[in-house]
Parts: structure tokens; C-alpha cells; sequence
């Protein structure tokens, strides 16, 4: 017996019967029993949701902006009225706590349509007008593109399925969407949204199903551009596909973030913010900062501060508004996950400061290594995919668990030997032994930066950059320190497209967001944003009487 009646395809503004006589299952991830069946598209049900979408095209992109802003803006009102229902439909598929859904995914989700609404209305859509001279000037249009695909992701389903279709209708571009075939609730539930908003028929449409699909979906010749969120491998085999159709394409993929902390640190707030980069949303956001790097100054009591506050992750019912930490999204997940810590535990042989060792399978299967359940989690939760928070101490960089993408709650910790820095080695004047850097960001004059030592050696400081930017990933990073213009410079040279200071994991409507490197291809969010969703046109004018200045002219 599943929870939620059979979800369909919607396209042609209404919900439709796949052809294809198959489906899936939803489950949830907190007991692993189903809660859905998902009806999965046929090819000919693909072309149909295009088609759909080709039809609508033409209206709306020739609707008024203020127009198509007030559709979205009464979406991103309804979205916000719905809130709690869609947040508990979110923590049924995802697995996340609903204290999380309830208060970002749905949101923040709304907020960016909401953005994107006020910025087309506001003549967000301009173009720009050159004089050239007297009688000629050119002038440009911003138009969009055509009929679009999104890829939504299984981790914050709600949230980007909005992040694409948002300023992709916004533009004047139809959609079709296809959720992951691991979190799909929520696709039909926007739909109807979108259509009790007023968006016309075929603007925004769904289809459901796995990665034949989607890549269906994204090879077809009907398809202007994809829009993907998902890991690195997939992302590159559907960037591939959409070149060779010379489709525009944005990629968000994944990451091996670092969070740098430096001597001068609050460390209460770099533990906070090191744990809000690898346990919230159990680990599964793709800007992650996975390897933690601290200075040997502040080994003993950063793990001291960790360890005691690793026992406010806590595990549970995901409807408990106490609950803030929920099992991993699939089983196939679970597994990549716990044969990653069997790795690190086993291979890698770095140092578990928490989390438990590996114990016995729970599910009979002897090929996948099981971790202990997280503490105090009810016996009803015990068939789910959970696992604990874990971290490793005494890492390197050459470890597994430092250089492979886990999306997980799995935190590795990376030292640097800061006992090395010397004051005359950055500036002479300020070498007095009686103005030593603050030591754990107590000091009172640290925002006088001309009287203290330097934070770290230019050597120093060059190596902990070089080893923080030694991946072919570049999506997020963050530097933990008082010193504020040092914190400037070192994130003017990581090598990524997101950067934090002293915080984690914000990502606001109005902040673009991209990867650099493998972590992707272009930004989502934020004014630049929008430019992912149209082509532009040039016209230049020429008013002047004596017509056109010929070269093939009689001599």
C-alpha cells in the first residue's frame, strides 16, 4: 500500500497517462517502504510533452514581461501558501528532516522565481543601444531560446526544479522537466502550481522516468537547451550529447570543496561552519567543503570542540521538529557512501574521531559494508538508509576520501603546519614578540592588522592554497579568519566558482552560483542568470540618405 495516489506526466496543461504501461517506485529513505508509484514516459510521450511545449512557445515569448512577471509571481505566492504540504511530500522522498524542507527547499525555491519575476518586470530583458555616429547606431535584443530541457537532481528536488524553470519561463522559453527517478513527487505538484498561476498550456511540462529518459530528452532535436544538475560522469555525457546539436548548455555538477581555517580563527564558528559543510542535508549538497583544512595550532581543540558538538546532529523521526539529520536518499547511494568510509577506515587508514566502525550487514548482503545506525535513532528507522556522521582525522591529500566526490556526511580533516610561520617572514615591522597573532580569534585589536603579526607565512599560505586547489573539481570553497582582507586575497586565488567568508552554504536568489573546472558550465541565479536563458541579436541601423557605401562602384 503506497501513501500517495499513482503521479503521472503533465504536459498540454494537464495531468496524462504514460504510454509506456511501466513504472517505479518511490520509497522513503527513512524505513525504505514505497510511498509512490511513478508513471515512466515512452519516447512517444516525450516527443508529445515537446511538442506541447513548441506549440506554446510562440505566445509566450511574445508575451509582455509584466505579464509573464505576474504569472510567476502569483506561482511564487502559491508556492509559499503550499509550503508545509510540498515540505512534507520533500521529506517523504528525499529523506530530509522536515525542520529543512520546510524552512529552505520549497523557499528559497520560490524566492528565486519571485527574483527572476521582479528582475523581467523591471526591464531585466533590455538590451543595450549604441550610437555609432550621426545617422547610425545598433542596438540589441535579448530573445529567448526555444523549447528547453531541465534535469532536476534528487537532493534538493523542489528547490531546483525553480533554481531552472524560474528564469527559463521568465526568458519567454517553455520547459520540459524531468525530476530524478529517485525524488519525482514533486514534479506534477509544480505543474499544477505553474497552471493555477495562469501559465498557459504546454509552457511547463513533465515527464518522468530514469537516465534513457532523460537522455532522450536531452538529445532531442527539438530541445533548445539542457539545463543539468547531477554528477560529474552524467553531466559530461549529456554536455557531449548536447554539443554535437550544438544545444546551449548550463552543467551543475560536483564538488570536493575546502574550507580553510586559519590561525586567527573564531573557532567556534569554524567548527559551525565545518559542520554545516558536511553533515547539513546528511551531507548530500553538491558545494560541500569535505576537506577541512586546520592548522596544527588548533588541532587539540578543534576536534576537542567537534566531538562535543557532533552530539547535536541528531537522527530521528523526520516530521520531529528536533530531527536535523535524516538517512541518505537510496539505497544505491547508501551503498557508495559506506564502501567510501570502508575505504577510508580500511585503504586509506586515516583516523575515525567519529562515527563508529564498520559492523556487521544489516540487510544479509556481505559485499556492502554496514556502518552502525546514528545514535538514538528509533527501531522503527532501523530498516532505512541511515548512517552516522562520520570524520576522519590526520588525512592527506593523496587519500581516496580527499580526492573522490562521497556526498555524504563524511568529513575529512586535513592539517597544515602553521608552527612554521614567522613574522618577519611577511613583514618586518610587525615582528615584536609582544604582538603574537590571536590565537584562537580572542585578541581585541584584531581588526588593527598594521600592529599584529601576519596570520601566515607566505610560504605557508602559498601551500595551503596550492593543496586546497589540487582537484579537478571547482565548485565552492570558504576561508575561516578575523582577518578580513587576507580573507579577500585567498579567494581571489581559489579555484572556484562559489566562495564563502567565515559562513557556509548560503546561496540566495541573488548570488550566481556556477562551478569552474569538471564542477560545470555556467551560472544559475543572480542577474547573470538570466543570460543563461537567452540569445542575443544585434541590428545595426543605417539612416544616412546616400544609401549603402559600395565598393562595387564604376570607375
Amino acid at each position: 500500500m503506497t501513501v500517495y495516489p499513482p503521479r503521472q506526466l503533465y504536459y498540454d496543461g494537464k495531468v496524462q497517462a504514460a504510454s509506456s504501461g511501466k513504472a517505479f517506485q518511490s520509497i522513503d529513505p527513512s524505513n525504505a517502504t514505497p510511498i509512490c508509484d511513478i508513471q515512466v514516459a515512452s519516447h512517444a510521450d516525450v516527443d508529445a510533452a515537446i511538442d506541447s511545449a513548441k506549440r506554446a512557445f510562440p505566445s509566450w515569448s511574445a508575451t509582455p514581461p509584466i505579464q509573464r512577471a505576474r504569472i510567476l509571481q502569483r506561482a511564487a505566492q502559491l508556492l509559499r501558501e503550499h509550503n508545509d504540504e510540498i515540505a512534507r511530500d520533500e521529506t517523504r522522498d528525499t529523506g530530509k528532516a522536515y525542520s529543512e524542507t520546510s524552512t529552505v527547499d520549497v523557499l528559497s525555491g520560490a524566492d528565486t522565481v519571485e527574483y527572476y519575476a521582479n528582475l523581467v518586470g523591471g526591464g531585466g530583458l533590455n538590451g543595450e543601444t549604441t550610437q555609432l555616429r550621426e545617422d547610425a547606431w545598433v542596438y540589441t535584443k535579448k530573445e529567448a531560446l526555444g523549447v528547453c530541457a531541465g534535469i532536476g537532481a534528487w537532493n534538493y528536488p523542489i528547490q531546483i526544479a525553480l533554481w531552472k524553470s524560474g528564469p527559463c519561463l521568465a526568458a519567454g522559453n517553455t520547459m520540459v522537466y524531468k525530476p530524478s527517478e529517485f525524488t519525482p513527487l514533486h514534479g506534477e505538484t509544480l505543474a499544477k502550481i505553474y497552471t493555477e498561476a495562469g501559465l498557459p498550456a504546454g509552457v511547463f511540462n513533465v515527464i518522468q522516468g530514469a537516465g534513457d529518459v532523460g537522455s532522450y530528452l536531452t538529445s532531442h532535436p527539438g530541445i533548445a537547451k539542457v539545463s543539468f544538475t547531477g554528477q560529474v560522469s552524467t553531466g559530461q555525457k549529456v554536455a557531449g550529447s548536447a554539443a554535437g546539436g550544438m544545444k546551449y548548455v548550463t552543467m551543475e555538477l560536483g564538488g570536493k570543496s575546502p574550507v580553510l581555517i586559519l590561525p586567527d580563527t573564531n573557532l567556534e564558528n569554524a567548527v559551525d561552519g565545518a559542520m554545516m559543510a558536511n553533515f547539513y542535508s546528511t551531507g548530500q549538497v553538491c558545494t560541500n567543503g569535505t576537506r577541512v583544512f586546520v592548522p596544527h595550532s588548533l588541532k587539540a581543540p578543534f576536534e576537542k570542540r567537534l566531538v562535543e558538538k557532533m552530539d547535536h546532529v541528531r537522527a530521528g523521526h523526520l516530521m520531529d521538529p528536533n530531527t536535523n539529520f535524516g538517512p541518505l536518499v537510496s539505497k544505491v547511494h547508501y551503498d557508495k557512501v559506506a564502501k567510501y568510509i570502508w575505504h577510508g577506515i580500511k585503504v586509506d587508514q586515516a583516523k575515525l574521531l567519529y562515527g563508529g566502525n564498520l559492523g556487521e550487514s544489516r540487510s544479509g548482503d556481505s559485499n556492502t559494508p554496514i556502518l552502525p545506525l546514528p545514535q538514538n535513532l528509533p527501531a522503527e528507522l532501523h530498516s532505512g538508509y541511515w548512517i552516522p556522521p562520520t570524520v576522519f582525522t590526520d588525512c592527506t591529500d593523496d587519500m581516496l576520501i580527499c580526492r573522490d566526490e562521497i556526498f555524504g556526511p563524511v568529513m575529512s580533516i586535513l592539517y597544515y603546519d602553521d608552527r612554521a610561520s614567522s613574522p618577519s617572514s611577511s613583514n618586518p615591522s610587525s615582528s615584536s614578540p609582544s604582538n603574537p597573532a590571536p590565537a584562537h580569534g580572542t585578541s581585541s585589536d584584531h581588526h588593527n592588522s598594521s600592529s599584529r603579526a601576519p596570520v601566515l607565512a607566505d610560504r605557508v599560505l602559498d601551500s595551503l592554497v596550492r593543496r586546497a586547489n589540487n582537484t579537478p573539481l571547482g565548485l565552492a570553497a570558504g576561508v575561516f579568519t578575523q582577518d578580513i582582507n587576507l580573507a579577500h586575497k585567498i579567494t581571489s586565488r581559489l579555484e572556484a566558482g562559489i566562495t564563502w567568508i567565515n559562513t557556509w552554504g548560503e546561496s540566495p536568489a541573488e548570488m550566481s552560483v556556477g562551478g569552474w573546472k569538471l564542477s560545470g558550465l555556467g551560472v544559475e541565479n543572480g542577474r547573470q542568470g538570466i543570460d543563461a536563458w537567452t540569445r542575443n541579436k544585434s541590428t545595426l541601423v543605417d539612416m544616412a540618405s546616400s544609401g549603402v557605401q559600395t565598393v562595387f562602384a564604376k570607375i
